[in-house]
């Protein structure tokens, strides 16, 4: 299969669970399209970016987080130049997962392809998707994939309590909620 056919099929696809199936799984039977799969999340002038977005997030989030590894350069870069919630909100989901992993003792290869400069970059457009509006998933996504870098990075933890308590403490019930949940999660552990 070649990259204008897996255009066609992001095209063909709808948001329903099925079709991010189908196309996934047409990805996962051809990884030479995962390369092609994340070059298009991030060319954000195409339509079917947002879709790519989705099925970069089920494949990672799903089957393979360890296929974004080769990528991590030019995902922590053009994470930042996403526009639309519904293409920040699979990615922010794909950090979270990659921050969760990243502080688990077992995950030794996330550990040795993940380094400070990803980490870094992904901090930064977190604390952008926070201070700016964004709907409730990427805010929650956000807030959890900042306290698992917080565990490696002492400076976070205070700057993400510090956005939770003046800002986002005051928002929807969602994102209050779950500003709560790691507000005690920070506070449980001592991390202020």
């Amino acid at each position: 299969m070649s990259i204008q056919n897996l255009k066609e099929e992001l095209h063909k696809m709808t948001a329903l669970k099925e079709d991010r199936q189908r196309v996934s799984q047409i990805v996962m039977e051809n990884q030479a399209l995962f390369k092609d799969l994340v070059s298009i999340t991030f060319n954000v002038d195409l339509k079917i970016s947002i879709k790519a977005a989705w099925v970069l997030e089920w494949i990672c989030t799903k089957h393979h987080l360890d296929w974004i590894l080769p990528y991590l350069d030019e995902f922590s870069t053009n994470i930042k130049t996403l526009k639309f919630d519904s293409a920040i909100r699979p990615c922010a989901k794909i950090c979270e997962h990659l921050a969760f992993a990243f502080s688990d003792k077992n995950a030794n290869e996330i550990q040795n392809k993940l380094k400070s400069i990803h980490v870094n970059r992904m901090v930064e457009t977190g604390f952008d998707w926070l201070i700016t509006p964004h709907k409730i998933a990427v805010r929650a996504y956000t807030m959890s994939f900042l306290y698992y870098f917080g565990l490696q990075k002492d400076w976070v933890h205070p700057a993400l309590k510090n956005l939770i308590l003046t800002k986002i403490i005051y928002e929807s019930k969602g994102t209050k909620a779950r500003g709560n949940h790691i507000l005690s999660v920070i506070e449980k552990n001592n991390f202020s």
